[in-house]
C-alpha cells in the first residue's frame, strides 16, 4: 500500500530520517511509536507531503508520490492530529464536510455522509449545528476523525490524536479507532508517544529512534522478541507481564464449558489487562463472561491470567 525505499530527510543541515526502509500494508493499523525526536511524525507527514522527503522513493497505492499532484494525494488520506483544526465559525456538519464540498459532491449525498459518520463516531444528531466551541474536547477530536474519513479515503494519517485528553476520554476514543478500524477496513498509520495506546491500537508497530527504524512487527513479536536491549529497555523489562496482558482477549482465556451468576460479566472482547483490574476492584476470583450481545458465554479465573500462556511468555 505504502513503501519507503531508503528515504533520508534532513532539516538545516540534520537527519531527521535515514534510510527508512518501511512497507504500511492496505487494511493495517500501523503505530508509529520512538523517542523524541526519533522522526515518527517526519515520516508521517512525508506520506501526504506535507514534508517533503530529500532522497529514497515513497510509493502509495503503486505509484511514486511525486508523481501524483498533491492535492489528490491529500484528498485520497485523511489526515487527523492532537490541536484538531476545527473551523471555529462552522457547525459540526459543515467541518465534517470539507472535503466532500471540495469535491463538489451533492448536497443530498453530503448530508447522508454526515449522518452516517455522526452515527460511527458516537456523535448524537442534536450536535449536528453546534459550534466546536459548545464540544467537549472529546466531542471535537471525534468531528476531526469524521472529516478525516468524510471523503472515504484510501489511508487515514493519525499524528497524536489524542493526546491532549484526559485517559476516560482517550480510552473511550481509543475503542472507537479500534471499532471503526474493524468495520471500515481503513489503512491506518498512527504516531504516538504513549506504549499502552501503541499497544492497544496497533496491528503492527514500528519503533524509531534516532531517525532510523529500530523494531518493527506485530506487538507480540516485539514484545516477546526484541532486537536488543533498547527496544527491551523502551517498552520496559518490569512490566512485560502486563503489556503483554493488553495483548490478549478475555474471550481467549475464558473457560467456555462454564456459567457463573450474580455480577457484572466482562464482555468477551476486552484484553486481559481490563479484566485484570475488574479482579483488583471487585476482590474476587471468578467472573463471568459475556458475548457482544449480553450473552453468557463463560467464566474468567484470576489465576488463569498467573498461569496461563501469557505467563509462560514472561517466563520464557
Amino acid at each position: 500500500m505504502i513503501e519507503f525505499h531508503d528515504v533520508s530527510k534532513t532539516f538545516a543541515g540534520r537527519p531527521a530520517v535515514s534510510h527508512l526502509n518501511l512497507h504500511f500494508e492496505e487494511g493495517a493499523f500501523t503505530v508509529l511509536i520512538g523517542t523524541s525526536g526519533s522522526g515518527k511524525s517526519t515520516t508521517l507527514k512525508m506520506i501526504n507531503r506535507l514534508v517533503e522527503h530529500d532522497s529514497g522513493l515513497i510509493r502509495f497505492a503503486g505509484e511514486e508520490i511525486r508523481s501524483l499532484p498533491v492535492l489528490e494525494l491529500r484528498r485520497r488520506m485523511g489526515y487527523a492530529i492532537q490541536s484538531i483544526g476545527l473551523f471555529p465559525h462552522w457547525t459540526v456538519a459543515q467541518n465534517i464536510a470539507t472535503v466532500p464540498q471540495l469535491e463538489k459532491w451533492s448536497r443530498q449525498k453530503i448530508n447522508a455522509r454526515v449522518d452516517e459518520l455522526m452515527a460511527l463516531l458516537g456523535l448524537e444528531p442534536a450536535l449536528r449545528e453546534r459550534y466546536p466551541h459548545q464540544l467537549s474536547g472529546g466531542q471535537q477530536q471525534r468531528v476531526g476523525v469524521a472529516r478525516a474519513l468524510a471523503a472515504n479515503p484510501q489511508v487515514l494519517l493519525m499524528d497524536e490524536p489524542f493526546g491532549a485528553l484526559d485517559p476516560v476520554t482517550r480510552s473511550a476514543l481509543q475503542a472507537e479507532m479500534t471499532r471503526i478500524h474493524r468495520i471500515l477496513g481503513r489503512t491506518i498509520i498512527l504516531v504516538t508517544h504513549d506504549i499502552d495506546e501503541a499497544l492497544r491500537l496497533a496491528d503492527r508497530l514500528v519503533l524509531m529512534d534516532s531517525g532510523e527504524v529500530i523494531q518493527q512487527g506485530t506487538p507480540l513479536e516485539i514484545l516477546t522478541r526484541p532486537a536488543n536491549d533498547f527496544v527491551r529497555e523502551f517498552f520496559g523489562r518490569g512490566e512485560l507481564g502486563v503489556r503483554l496482558l493488553s495483548l490478549r482477549t478475555v474471550g481467549e482465556a475464558m473457560r467456555r464449558q462454564e456459567t457463573q451468576t450474580g455480577g457484572e460479566p466482562l464482555l468477551e472482547h476486552m484484553s486481559l489487562r481490563d479484566a485484570l483490574s475488574a479482579f483488583v476492584a471487585r476482590q474476587c476470583e471468578v467472573l463471568p463472561v459475556a458475548d457482544a450481545q449480553g450473552k453468557s458465554c463463560g467464566t474468567l479465573h484470576f489465576r488463569d491470567l498467573l498461569e496461563g500462556e501469557v505467563a509462560r511468555e514472561v517466563d520464557a
